[in-house]
């Protein structure tokens, strides 16, 4: 195992009377970060996938279910946005003060957020756990180890069990045609899984750009409305996530478009089935900047969750590719794949936000920042 950033974390946080809460994709590690956290400890093991648990606990009484739970010293609840009302039934069992820790896993924020929000209000700590950033890999790997693989991450990217295997090709096509979908073609009753598959590839080879809803339906055969559902729960499954622009003036500004980027390189390579090694590709721009955004929202999630990530254009078409807001204050950031490139930020955007850093990053300094 790699040790995870989050997990001092959550030790901090160990609290009887609030449930630990970890979002995260399929395959990323919750499950190997919680029996980490536990070594030792006696555990109930309550797998949402498993149907026999779903019928046990449909209906199930507040007596039978504290029965159910036994002597066990902590209660892990697994895919648990696969159990009907499973809110309710943890805060059954948090308001029976029994001393128990309870811990709930979950891989589509969608259906968790819906059914515990309401139940576990001030009941619950709340994580979110991402493939391996590059802070865990270079403290691992050590810096020099982690460098010479830097290409290997852009191309299969960072999924634990990936990123440890001489079978990464096979596993991520594994983790896409197996898990990617899994929860929002079964919570979300989508019957016609090709659409997803179809638009991921689109936005796939969008990367960096500015988005059209109206294009993508256009290119599907769908109404903008549903390709805008569509997007909504892949970013509640944390396929991708959206990148929203930056403005204080709608006359000078882009203030509607977004960029979209995939949590997990690896990911988007399986989506257009393309793992060609970086210098047989014509994408390693993207694949860059993909890499950078995605360890950006890594970094800032788990060291400064209440800063904010945007991109900035001005309808001049002047931009920065990343800027992150924290206490009214913005840092501006520029990625570039080539380390000859130099850093030009706008005028219009520094007088506008007087940005307390701007940092150009490429492939021969990142290190530096994440």
């Amino acid at each position: 195992m790699y040790p995870r950033v989050l997990q001092q974390s959550i030790k901090d946080h160990l609290d009887h009377k609030k449930a630990i809460l970890i979002k995260g994709a399929r395959q990323v590690g919750k499950t190997t970060l919680v029996e980490e956290l536990l070594k030792g400890q006696q555990i109930l093991w309550l797998d949402g996938d498993d149907l026999t648990l779903r019928t046990t606990l449909n209906g199930i009484s507040k007596q039978n279910l504290l029965q159910f739970i036994g002597n066990a010293e902590t209660i892990v609840i697994d895919e648990a946005q696969r159990i009907p009302e499973i809110g309710i039934f943890i805060k059954i069992i948090l308001d029976a003060k029994l001393g128990k820790q309870v811990f709930v896993l979950g891989s589509s924020s969608l259906s968790l957020n819906s059914s515990l929000n309401e139940p576990l209000t001030g009941r619950k700590w709340t994580f979110e756990l991402f493939p391996l950033s590059w802070e865990e890999i270079a403290f691992e790997e050590s810096l020099m180890n982690a460098l010479t693989r830097r290409d290997e991450l852009l191309v299969f990217g960072t999924y634990p069990e990936v990123f440890t295997s001489q079978k990464k090709q096979k596993l991520l096509k594994e983790i896409t045609q197996s898990y990617l979908y899994k929860d929002i073609l079964e919570l979300a009753d989508i019957r016609k899984p090709e659409i997803i598959h179809r638009l991921l590839q689109a936005l796939a080879y969008q990367i960096g750009s500015e988005v059209s809803y109206n294009e993508l339906s256009n290119l599907l055969k769908i109404d903008a409305a549903t390709v805008v559902r569509y997007i909504d729960l892949l970013e509640e499954s944390f396929v991708l996530f959206r990148l929203p622009p930056l403005s204080t003036n709608n006359r000078k500004e882009i203030t509607t478009s977004r960029k979209i980027y995939f949590y997990d390189t690896g990911v988007r390579n399986a989506v257009i089935n393309n793992f060609n090694p970086l210098p047989l590709r014509n994408d390693h721009g993207q694949l860059w900047e993909n890499f950078i955004v995605a360890e950006y929202k890594k970094k800032l999630s788990y060291h400064r969750p209440d800063a904010l990530m945007y991109f900035w254009r001005a309808k001049t078409g002047a931009e920065v590719d990343l800027v992150i807001e924290e206490n009214k204050t913005y840092e501006a950031v520029e990625i570039k794949y080539n380390p000859a490139k130099k850093l030009r930020v706008a005028a219009s955007f520094t007088e506008t936000y007087l940005p307390t850093s701007v940092t150009l990053i490429n492939t021969e300094n990142f290190w530096n920042y994440l």
